[in-house]
Protein backbone atom coordinates (compact mmCIF):
# COMPACT_ATOMS: atom_id res chain seq x y z
CA UNK A 1 0.00 0.00 0.00
CA UNK A 2 1.38 3.64 -0.64
CA UNK A 3 1.40 5.81 2.25
CA UNK A 4 1.47 8.81 0.27
CA UNK A 5 0.02 9.35 -2.78
CA UNK A 6 0.33 12.84 -5.13
CA UNK A 7 -2.06 13.42 -7.75
CA UNK A 8 -1.69 16.02 -10.68
CA UNK A 9 -0.49 18.37 -8.48
CA UNK A 10 0.15 21.81 -9.54
CA UNK A 11 1.38 25.06 -7.68
CA UNK A 12 1.94 28.36 -10.09
CA UNK A 13 3.42 31.69 -7.72
CA UNK A 14 2.91 34.44 -10.18
CA UNK A 15 5.27 34.09 -12.95
CA UNK A 16 7.13 31.05 -11.68
CA UNK A 17 5.72 27.50 -12.16
CA UNK A 18 6.84 25.76 -9.23
CA UNK A 19 4.69 22.21 -9.92
CA UNK A 20 3.30 20.69 -13.21
CA UNK A 21 1.05 17.78 -12.71
CA UNK A 22 3.11 15.97 -10.34
CA UNK A 23 2.09 12.21 -9.89
CA UNK A 24 4.21 10.63 -7.03
CA UNK A 25 3.71 6.92 -4.73
CA UNK A 26 5.85 6.66 -1.44
CA UNK A 27 5.22 3.07 -0.43
CA UNK A 28 4.37 2.68 3.34
CA UNK A 29 7.21 1.95 5.36
CA UNK A 30 10.26 2.78 2.59
CA UNK A 31 12.65 5.34 2.71
CA UNK A 32 11.59 7.70 -0.32
CA UNK A 33 14.33 10.02 -2.18
CA UNK A 34 12.66 13.02 -3.50
CA UNK A 35 15.47 14.90 -5.71
CA UNK A 36 16.31 17.66 -7.86
CA UNK A 37 18.44 20.78 -8.53
CA UNK A 38 17.59 24.00 -6.47
CA UNK A 39 14.86 25.76 -7.72
CA UNK A 40 13.42 22.15 -9.45
CA UNK A 41 10.40 22.52 -6.72
CA UNK A 42 10.79 20.18 -4.12
CA UNK A 43 10.32 22.67 -1.27
CA UNK A 44 6.70 23.63 -2.78
CA UNK A 45 5.88 20.00 -3.07
CA UNK A 46 7.19 18.69 1.13
CA UNK A 47 5.44 22.48 1.60
CA UNK A 48 2.01 21.49 -0.03
CA UNK A 49 2.31 17.94 1.93
CA UNK A 50 2.40 19.25 5.11
CA UNK A 51 -0.14 22.00 4.05
CA UNK A 52 1.77 25.14 4.61
CA UNK A 53 0.40 26.06 1.43
CA UNK A 54 -2.09 24.44 -0.58
CA UNK A 55 -1.89 23.07 -4.46
CA UNK A 56 -3.52 25.21 -7.11
CA UNK A 57 -4.64 21.58 -8.73
CA UNK A 58 -4.71 18.30 -7.88
CA UNK A 59 -4.91 16.37 -4.73
CA UNK A 60 -3.04 14.54 -2.37
CA UNK A 61 -3.28 11.10 0.06
CA UNK A 62 -2.10 10.38 3.42
CA UNK A 63 -2.50 6.98 4.72
CA UNK A 64 -5.64 6.55 1.99
CA UNK A 65 -7.03 10.01 3.23
CA UNK A 66 -7.35 12.70 1.17
CA UNK A 67 -4.94 15.09 3.16
CA UNK A 68 -6.50 17.31 5.95
CA UNK A 69 -5.78 18.99 9.23
CA UNK A 70 -5.73 16.33 11.06
CA UNK A 71 -3.00 14.61 9.79
CA UNK A 72 -0.28 17.14 10.65
CA UNK A 73 0.08 15.29 14.38
CA UNK A 74 0.67 12.15 12.13
CA UNK A 75 4.07 14.06 10.00
CA UNK A 76 7.87 14.84 11.80
CA UNK A 77 9.12 17.29 9.80
CA UNK A 78 13.07 18.51 9.64
CA UNK A 79 12.96 21.94 7.56
CA UNK A 80 16.35 22.45 5.83
CA UNK A 81 16.15 25.95 7.51
CA UNK A 82 16.50 25.48 11.08
CA UNK A 83 14.15 26.77 13.45
CA UNK A 84 15.62 26.52 17.35
CA UNK A 85 15.32 30.04 19.32
CA UNK A 86 18.99 30.62 19.95
CA UNK A 87 18.61 32.17 23.40
CA UNK A 88 16.55 29.43 24.90
CA UNK A 89 18.21 26.91 27.07
CA UNK A 90 18.17 23.53 25.12
CA UNK A 91 16.16 21.42 27.23
CA UNK A 92 13.77 24.00 28.00
CA UNK A 93 12.90 24.42 24.49
CA UNK A 94 13.04 20.66 23.93
CA UNK A 95 10.28 20.15 26.16
CA UNK A 96 8.21 22.54 24.79
CA UNK A 97 8.51 21.67 21.28
CA UNK A 98 7.19 18.24 22.22
CA UNK A 99 4.44 19.35 24.31
CA UNK A 100 3.63 21.11 21.36
CA UNK A 101 3.26 18.17 19.49
CA UNK A 102 0.95 17.00 22.00
CA UNK A 103 2.72 15.11 24.33
CA UNK A 104 2.44 15.67 28.17
CA UNK A 105 4.86 17.34 30.14
CA UNK A 106 6.16 14.09 32.10
CA UNK A 107 5.77 11.74 28.80
CA UNK A 108 7.70 14.42 26.96
CA UNK A 109 10.44 14.35 29.95
CA UNK A 110 11.03 10.68 29.99
CA UNK A 111 11.20 10.83 25.70
CA UNK A 112 13.97 13.14 26.27
CA UNK A 113 15.80 11.84 28.51
CA UNK A 114 15.94 8.65 26.27
CA UNK A 115 17.22 10.64 23.49
CA UNK A 116 19.67 13.08 25.13
CA UNK A 117 21.63 9.59 26.80
CA UNK A 118 21.14 8.10 23.42
CA UNK A 119 22.99 10.84 21.81
CA UNK A 120 25.34 11.13 24.54
CA UNK A 121 24.19 15.15 24.93
CA UNK A 122 22.95 15.31 28.52
CA UNK A 123 25.55 17.93 29.43
CA UNK A 124 23.63 19.98 26.43
CA UNK A 125 20.30 20.13 28.63
CA UNK A 126 20.85 23.69 30.36
CA UNK A 127 23.50 25.38 27.67
CA UNK A 128 21.51 27.95 25.03
CA UNK A 129 20.67 27.29 21.51
CA UNK A 130 23.51 30.07 20.35
CA UNK A 131 26.09 27.77 22.28
CA UNK A 132 25.91 24.87 20.25
CA UNK A 133 27.50 24.40 16.78
CA UNK A 134 25.61 24.05 13.31
CA UNK A 135 25.53 19.92 13.88
CA UNK A 136 24.82 20.46 17.73
CA UNK A 137 21.66 22.40 16.84
CA UNK A 138 20.51 19.52 13.86
CA UNK A 139 21.18 16.78 16.67
CA UNK A 140 18.39 18.77 18.60
CA UNK A 141 16.10 19.74 15.75
CA UNK A 142 16.05 15.39 14.74
CA UNK A 143 15.04 14.70 18.32
CA UNK A 144 11.92 17.69 18.50
CA UNK A 145 11.18 15.91 14.77
CA UNK A 146 11.06 12.37 16.02
CA UNK A 147 9.53 12.05 19.92
CA UNK A 148 6.28 11.64 19.14
CA UNK A 149 6.74 9.01 16.56
CA UNK A 150 5.14 10.18 13.89
CA UNK A 151 4.14 7.86 11.20
CA UNK A 152 5.34 9.74 8.13
CA UNK A 153 8.73 11.58 8.41
CA UNK A 154 9.97 14.09 6.18
CA UNK A 155 14.02 15.26 6.63
CA UNK A 156 15.23 18.05 3.99
CA UNK A 157 18.95 17.80 3.95
CA UNK A 158 19.20 16.37 7.26
CA UNK A 159 23.12 15.81 7.18
CA UNK A 160 23.56 19.26 7.41
CA UNK A 161 26.75 20.47 9.34
CA UNK A 162 27.29 16.87 10.70
CA UNK A 163 30.82 15.40 10.52
CA UNK A 164 30.84 11.84 9.36
CA UNK A 165 30.52 9.72 12.78
CA UNK A 166 26.95 11.97 13.07
CA UNK A 167 26.46 11.38 9.79
CA UNK A 168 26.25 7.32 10.52
CA UNK A 169 24.93 7.97 13.49
CA UNK A 170 21.08 9.54 12.37
CA UNK A 171 21.68 7.05 9.18
CA UNK A 172 21.40 4.01 11.68
CA UNK A 173 18.66 5.96 13.03
CA UNK A 174 16.70 6.48 10.09
CA UNK A 175 16.84 2.64 9.22
CA UNK A 176 16.04 1.93 13.45
CA UNK A 177 12.56 4.56 12.22
CA UNK A 178 11.78 2.70 9.32
CA UNK A 179 12.09 -0.58 10.77
CA UNK A 180 10.08 0.31 13.42
CA UNK A 181 6.80 1.30 10.95
CA UNK A 182 8.00 5.00 9.94
CA UNK A 183 7.54 6.24 5.80
CA UNK A 184 9.91 8.44 5.45
CA UNK A 185 10.63 11.16 2.34
CA UNK A 186 14.29 12.18 2.28
CA UNK A 187 15.64 15.33 0.21
CA UNK A 188 18.97 15.84 -0.26
CA UNK A 189 21.82 17.11 -3.22
CA UNK A 190 24.48 14.39 -1.67
CA UNK A 191 23.52 11.58 -4.14
CA UNK A 192 25.74 8.98 -2.28
CA UNK A 193 23.58 9.06 0.93
CA UNK A 194 20.49 8.40 -1.73
CA UNK A 195 22.55 5.35 -2.64
CA UNK A 196 22.95 4.21 0.85
CA UNK A 197 19.44 4.81 2.30
CA UNK A 198 16.52 4.87 -0.17
CA UNK A 199 14.62 2.21 -1.22
CA UNK A 200 12.44 4.60 -3.92
CA UNK A 201 13.00 8.13 -5.65
CA UNK A 202 11.43 10.79 -7.54
CA UNK A 203 13.55 13.36 -9.65
CA UNK A 204 12.01 16.45 -10.23
CA UNK A 205 13.44 19.41 -12.70
CA UNK A 206 11.98 22.50 -14.24
CA UNK A 207 8.67 21.70 -11.88
CA UNK A 208 8.48 18.39 -13.32
CA UNK A 209 8.95 14.33 -12.74
CA UNK A 210 11.25 13.00 -14.75
CA UNK A 211 12.25 9.53 -12.96
CA UNK A 212 10.42 7.55 -10.33
CA UNK A 213 11.02 4.02 -9.29
CA UNK A 214 12.75 1.76 -7.09
CA UNK A 215 16.53 2.71 -7.02
CA UNK A 216 18.04 -0.74 -7.78
CA UNK A 217 15.68 -0.83 -10.83
CA UNK A 218 16.87 2.50 -12.34
CA UNK A 219 20.23 1.55 -11.64
CA UNK A 220 19.86 -1.60 -13.78
CA UNK A 221 17.46 0.28 -16.32
CA UNK A 222 20.49 2.71 -17.16
CA UNK A 223 23.49 0.59 -17.14
CA UNK A 224 25.99 0.55 -19.93
CA UNK A 225 26.55 -3.03 -20.21
CA UNK A 226 30.29 -2.32 -18.94
CA UNK A 227 32.22 -4.39 -16.82
CA UNK A 228 35.35 -4.40 -14.83
CA UNK A 229 37.98 -7.22 -15.50
CA UNK A 230 41.06 -7.73 -13.30
CA UNK A 231 43.64 -10.24 -14.11
CA UNK A 232 46.87 -11.35 -14.60
CA UNK A 233 49.42 -13.66 -15.72
CA UNK A 234 48.52 -12.22 -19.23
CA UNK A 235 51.34 -10.14 -21.13
CA UNK A 236 49.92 -9.34 -24.57
CA UNK A 237 47.38 -6.96 -25.86
CA UNK A 238 44.11 -8.07 -24.27
CA UNK A 239 42.06 -5.79 -27.26
CA UNK A 240 43.37 -8.68 -29.74
CA UNK A 241 41.96 -11.62 -27.91
CA UNK A 242 38.17 -10.00 -27.29
CA UNK A 243 35.48 -10.32 -29.65
CA UNK A 244 34.77 -7.88 -32.28
CA UNK A 245 32.66 -5.12 -31.17
CA UNK A 246 34.08 -5.40 -27.60
CA UNK A 247 35.71 -1.77 -26.81
CA UNK A 248 38.23 -1.57 -23.99
CA UNK A 249 37.72 1.68 -22.48
CA UNK A 250 40.30 2.27 -20.23
CA UNK A 251 43.28 0.10 -18.74
CA UNK A 252 45.59 0.14 -15.83
CA UNK A 253 47.19 -1.49 -12.69
CA UNK A 254 45.48 -2.26 -9.33
CA UNK A 255 47.76 -3.11 -6.60
CA UNK A 256 49.26 -6.59 -8.04
CA UNK A 257 46.83 -7.14 -11.37
CA UNK A 258 45.83 -5.37 -14.32
CA UNK A 259 42.72 -3.68 -14.39
CA UNK A 260 40.22 -3.54 -17.86
CA UNK A 261 37.03 -1.64 -18.58
CA UNK A 262 35.40 -3.15 -21.32
CA UNK A 263 32.33 -1.91 -22.76
CA UNK A 264 29.87 -4.53 -24.64
CA UNK A 265 27.33 -4.69 -27.59
CA UNK A 266 23.83 -4.13 -25.98
CA UNK A 267 23.16 -7.96 -26.92
CA UNK A 268 25.93 -9.05 -26.02
CA UNK A 269 26.26 -11.12 -22.57
CA UNK A 270 29.01 -11.04 -19.94
CA UNK A 271 29.76 -15.14 -21.15
CA UNK A 272 30.81 -13.60 -24.70
CA UNK A 273 33.28 -11.46 -22.95
CA UNK A 274 35.08 -14.27 -20.60
CA UNK A 275 34.61 -17.25 -22.49
CA UNK A 276 37.36 -16.24 -25.05
CA UNK A 277 39.38 -14.26 -21.90
CA UNK A 278 40.21 -17.57 -20.03
CA UNK A 279 42.63 -19.75 -22.15
CA UNK A 280 44.82 -16.63 -21.97
CA UNK A 281 44.58 -14.70 -18.21
CA UNK A 282 44.24 -15.67 -14.71
CA UNK A 283 40.98 -13.94 -13.90
CA UNK A 284 41.41 -12.16 -9.97
CA UNK A 285 38.19 -10.43 -10.10
CA UNK A 286 35.01 -9.58 -12.73
CA UNK A 287 31.95 -7.71 -12.30
CA UNK A 288 29.92 -5.17 -13.89
CA UNK A 289 29.39 -1.44 -13.36
CA UNK A 290 26.26 -0.12 -12.64
CA UNK A 291 25.78 3.60 -13.12
CA UNK A 292 25.77 5.88 -9.46
CA UNK A 293 22.65 7.45 -8.79
CA UNK A 294 24.95 10.70 -9.54
CA UNK A 295 25.52 9.86 -13.09
CA UNK A 296 22.00 9.58 -13.66
CA UNK A 297 20.99 12.71 -11.74
CA UNK A 298 23.44 14.43 -14.05
CA UNK A 299 22.48 12.59 -17.21
CA UNK A 300 18.56 12.94 -16.91
CA UNK A 301 18.70 16.47 -15.45
CA UNK A 302 21.09 18.23 -18.35
CA UNK A 303 19.07 15.53 -20.61
CA UNK A 304 15.40 17.12 -19.89
CA UNK A 305 17.16 20.99 -19.97
CA UNK A 306 18.91 20.05 -23.16
CA UNK A 307 14.92 19.62 -24.89
CA UNK A 308 13.40 22.53 -23.30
Amino acid sequence: MDFLVVENVSKRYAAHQALTDININVPAQCIYGLLGPNGAGKTTLIRIVNQIIAPDNGRVFLNGEPLKPTHISMIGYLPEERGLYKKMKVGEQALYLAQLKGISKKEAMKKLKYWFEKFEIQAWWDKKVEELSKGMQQKIQFIVTVIHQPKFLIFDEPFSGFDPINVNLLKEEIFNLREQGATIIFSTHNMESVEELCDNIALINKSKKILEGKVRDIKKTYKANTFKLCYNDFKGNLAEILPMGFDIQSEGIDVDYRTAIIKLPKTATSNELLQPLLPHISIHSFNEILPSMNDIFITQVNGQNQTI
